[in-house]
């Protein structure tokens, strides 16, 4: 039969037909990155879900970016021509960056694009899908925080990405954190009982809480269960000991803070029995001179802020040292041999102080920002260590053995060391004891300052910073010994420890009653403390 098509209807079929040809081979090929990223718009949250997977399995190296953008809340559709943007943050507003060929199109008008919305379901993909995305990065850290991230997840969707990944990492450390991943994953899968037993072991030998977390579901399984209860017990009695030895580490760090902060006192009232009240102050002064420095810093050469604190350390000893001599100059020399009237006298000083801080700085806190070297920290096992502590407990120990050196191998510690001893026979023999003790005070008080530059790291930096710290200093100067700086140390490292181990089981505030309850039946048995040493104070 022969089909005779009228005139009319030959440019409708010729339509038809090239229609046809562009649909037919269309629907039968993988949609591309840049035609996914362009369907992402439009259709419900389950063709978002699917368009989402597609992109993910694309390995386009820019799917990461507009995944991310996605997921942060960056990604709009311009209403003008439906280009897809991730809009950045800048000084004059937002900034539209094309998601596809990264060009900058400006600044963005408020209204002109609408944000690509997600819901919890699809974040969740979106954290899974970018972190299988990095594991292939070419940097390590990206690496790293991917295969963090998939562990966190454990979908079994990443196996196949954790495979390649594992299959090309070179990194140790990485690699560990891949295979752990995998471990996760493996678990929640049909897996052999083989291979499952194997992820047990690797998150046994993980041992912290988050391997404890993945593996308690898997308690009561039948074919695992055994394995993953004993491993479970495994990381509990790690837990335990790494428990242990993080709170060592807080004493640790707790006791090089009061070392620094009684060494000074160990010098003013342990040599020359005076109780001076106002130490805290002078710690107070070493942080306001820190703070005062930055300031400056911060205002004239801000690339030397990382010298900061080199810089503000011996600022603060001239300043406190200043302050003490003219404290022991003016006020304690005519008080010696009386230790009650020299306590009031230095209380008022300290009054003194603070106000005049309060004055010229005002009474709130001020900000002492931390160099790049001492921000941030680092894990030993399941420990963590923060850089400023550790560099604090370097400082402390710094100090404490630069002063024995001075002490014992100067000719300034051993005429102070003589006049300790037998004031009398030293100014005989020519010593100036007058100018050996007001050198003497500055230097307790220079070593004062020290402590309020570390202090200002870690710690408040206002007129009430050194109350915190002038009891716990008595206590340590106590307790070790007055006059004797290893008692001092061996006071604040042993108070320190202890403090920090009674925690968990006392609380802080009960803590501190039992060691201070302690130190008094201690000092009944003991009075001249862990390391007595001869001097004006003992004598009297």
């Amino acid at each position: 039969m022969k089909i005779v098509l009228c005139l009319p209807f030959r440019p409708y079929l010729a339509a038809l037909l090239m229609a046809l040809l562009v649909v037919l081979p269309a629907a039968g090929r993988t949609a591309g990155f840049e035609e996914l990223v362009e369907r992402l718009p439009h259709g419900s949250y389950a063709d978002r879900a699917k368009v989402i997977d597609a992109i993910s399995r694309t390995g386009d190296p820019r799917a990461a970016e507009v995944l991310n953008a996605l997921l942060e809340g960056r990604l709009h559709a311009r209403k003008d021509d439906g280009r897809i943007v991730i809009l950045v943050d800048s000084a004059g507003g937002a900034t539209a960056i094309d998601a596809l060929s990264g060009e900058n199109l400006g600044g963005v008008l408020a209204g002109s694009t609408e944000k690509i919305k997600t819901n919890n379901r699809l974040r969740g993909m979106l954290r899974t899908a970018i972190g299988a995305l990095s594991l292939m990065s070419p940097d390590r850290e990206t690496r790293l925080m991917a295969a963090q991230s998939v562990f966190a997840s454990g979908d079994p969707a990443n196996i196949e990405a954790l495979d390649a990944a594992l299959a090309a990492e070179s990194d140790r450390q990485v690699a560990t954190a891949l295979a752990e991943a995998r471990a996760v994953a493996i678990l929640d899968t049909d897996a052999p009982v083989e291979e499952k037993r194997a992820a047990v072991a690797i998150l046994r030998a993980r041992g912290d809480a988050a391997a404890q977390a993945a593996l308690a579901p898997h308690a009561s399984d039948p074919a695992i269960g055994n394995e993953v209860r004993e491993a479970l017990s495994r990381i509990e009695q790690a837990q335990r000991v790494w428990a242990i030895a993080q709170n060592v580490w807080y004493g640790l760090s707790l006791g090089s803070v009061l070392m620094l902060a009684a060494i000074g006192l160990a010098i003013t009232f342990g040599v020359m029995g005076v109780i001076n009240m106002a130490h805290g102050e002078l710690v107070m002064l070493g942080a306001y001179t820190t703070f005062a420095v930055q300031e400056a810093i911060r205002g004239a050469a801000p690339w030397l802020f990382d010298w900061s604190l080199l810089i503000a350390a011996p600022l603060a000893v001239l300043v406190a040292g200043s302050v003490g001599i003219a404290i022991e100059r003016g006020i304690v020399r005519h008080l010696y041999g009386r230790p009650l009237e020299t306590l009031l006298a230095t209380w008022g000083v300290s009054l003194i102080l603070q106000q005049a801080v309060r004055t010229i700085f005002g009474p709130n806190n001020r900000e002492v920002g931390n160099p790049s070297w001492m921000s941030g920290a680092f894990e030993i096992g399941q420990m963590t260590v923060t850089w400023s502590r550790l560099w604090i407990l370097i400082f402390a120990l710094a100090v404490f053995f630069a002063l024995l050196l001075v002490l014992r191998r100067s000719f300034f510690g051993l005429q102070m060391r003589a006049v300790t001893q037998n004031r009398p026979m030293a100014a005989e023999m020519g010593i100036d004891t007058g100018r050996i003790d007001a050198l003497t005070f500055g230097l307790g008080a220079g070593i004062a300052g020290l402590a309020g530059v570390a202090l200002s790291q870690i710690d408040n930096v206002s007129p009430n910073l050194g109350q915190s710290y002038i009891v716990d200093s008595f206590m340590v100067v106590v307790f070790g010994g007055a006059g004797n700086l290893w008692g001092a140390f061996a006071g604040a490292f042993g108070l320190g420890i202890t403090n920090k181990l009674l925690e968990p089981w006392t609380g802080a505030v009960l803590g501190k009653i039992l060691m201070l309850v302690f130190i008094i039946l201690f000092i009944q048995k003991r009075p001249r403390g862990l390391f007595a040493l001869r001097g004006r104070a003992a004598e009297a």
